[in-house]
């Protein structure tokens, strides 16, 4: 009699170990089924953002957009989250489960729009004091229009989900040091989370996911500097001593910082000076310049000495020809860290879903991500979907900030499936333990 058991039990035991298994790949098929049926939406979706382009605290129409569609879906919704505008949804499964939190931006940039495209940007506005478009440059419209569409797939499919997903659609990635993540972390949007997952565009042959395990993003923070010197006539200016001559020395020795101070095996470093300014007209020499630009590190020690070697370069330039220079440095984002443990599980879902096209990044990206705020609190997963039209050169394709930059519609139903699809295989296989 114990001899007959024990294939019945070993029997039963893999028709149990099968079931999961069988229902993630019914879930799996239902994502796609309804992926391609939104797909004309996401679309229509992203124009419309596209269109009607808004700067980072100021997404008040896509925010009300992005509410009116996650409200006709039946879900939970929060506006105004924050004290900016942002817009938070939670949908709860048909069964218990973890709680699994996803994240698409909306501010767009201070740029022309150059493409001529029929949904193109005519907005216009006024930064720093100077007119300029407002255009979607870096692909938030897509980062937008994907997570409406991830709502409205899990939304038909509640019943069948376990756990929990939230929906956070953030403002302002755009405007460090604070950012659009930090308020909406402080008003509680990731309490119980157990996860967390990002994607973003960019340039790259068409449908293709990428990722990487640790940091795949720089921390990202900016600096100031303004020099002192004494206002004189142009043609005189021996009388008065001259900023602008003693930032252009700044400027070329700021290129040293890098090259000459760091220990670049610990990782890459940028120090990018990305405006000057000072006088008026030609014949008068001003009393002071600024400058403004970015640092983009990796480690801990470098972030800090960079800071550091400024204030030095700059100061000591300035007072070798008689001026003064005030320095400051302004932490903004830290670098994104993917869990390794959550990319040892996701990583295999993004090669399913793009059939193949999907590899792991060797390098690091030099931009910032306020998604390391997230990731801060529960472990994250960032990744990258590639969407540059085929009739464009990937030789010579506009990057992120371009006003040349293009993005193809038919990329995003890629990312609502790799996002929806991520998410269900930590809802139905839980979240691994968070890598140390």
């Amino acid at each position: 009699m114990a001899n007959t058991m024990r294939p019945l039990g070993l029997f039963a035991a893999l028709l149990l170990s099968a079931a999961p298994a069988a229902a993630q790949s019914s879930l799996t098929t239902e994502i796609d089924r309804r992926t391609a049926a939104i797909a004309s939406k996401l679309t229509a979706w992203r124009h419309d953002i596209h269109q009607h382009p808004e700067l980072g605290y100021q997404e008040k129409r896509t925010a009300a957009l992005v509410a009116a569609h996650l409200k006709s879906l039946g879900l939970d919704v929060q506006e105004n989250v924050g004290g900016i505008p942002g817009v938070v949804a939670v949908l709860k499964g048909g069964k218990p489960g973890p709680t699994i939190a996803m994240r698409a931006d909306m501010d767009a940039l201070p740029v022309t729009e150059l493409v001529d495209v029929p949904y193109k940007s005519t907005v216009r506005t006024v930064y720093n004091g100077v007119e300029t478009g407002v255009m979607h440059a870096c692909g938030h419209d897509l980062h937008t229009a994907m997570l409406m569409g991830v709502a409205e797939v899990f939304a038909g499919m509640r019943a069948q989900l376990p756990g929990t997903v939230k929906f956070l659609f953030q403002p302002a990635e755009e405007v460090p040091p604070r950012g659009g993540a930090q308020p909406m972390i402080e008003a509680g949007v990731m309490q119980g989370v157990d996860a967390v997952l990002g994607l973003h565009v960019g340039p790259g042959p068409l449908g293709t996911l990428s990722w990487r395990s640790g940091a795949i993003s720089a921390a990202s923070d900016a600096w100031r500097i303004v020099v002192h010197g004494k206002q004189t006539h142009g043609a005189f200016p021996s009388n008065g001593v001259d900023p602008i001559v003693v930032s252009a020395e700044i400027v070329t020795a700021l290129q040293t910082v890098v090259s000459r101070s760091l220990d670049l095996t610990q990782g890459p470093a940028v120090l990018t000076v990305g405006a000057i300014h000072g006088g008026l007209r030609e014949n008068i020499i001003p009393d002071s310049v600024w400058m403004i630009g970015t640092i983009r590190t990796f480690d801990a020690k470098a972030r800090e000495k960079v800071g550091v070697r400024m204030k030095e370069i700059a100061q000591h330039i300035a007072a070798a020809h008689g001026a003064t220079a005030d320095v400051s440095v302004t932490l903004g984002y830290g670098s994104t860290i993917n869990d390794a443990a959550l990319v040892g599980r996701l990583a295999p879902v993004l090669q399913r879903v793009s059939a193949g096209k999907a590899f792991e990044s060797k390098t690091q990206s030099m931009a910032g991500e306020d998604f390391s705020r997230f990731a801060n609190v529960a472990p994250g997963f960032f990744f990258n979907l590639s969407v540059t039209p085929p009739s464009v050169d990937l030789m010579g394709v506009a990057s992120n900030h371009s006003p040349l930059f293009q993005a193809d519609d038919n990329a995003m139903p890629v990312g609502v499936r790799a996002m929806a699809n991520a998410a269900l295989e930590l809802l139905v296989g839980g979240v691994p333990k968070r890598a140390q």
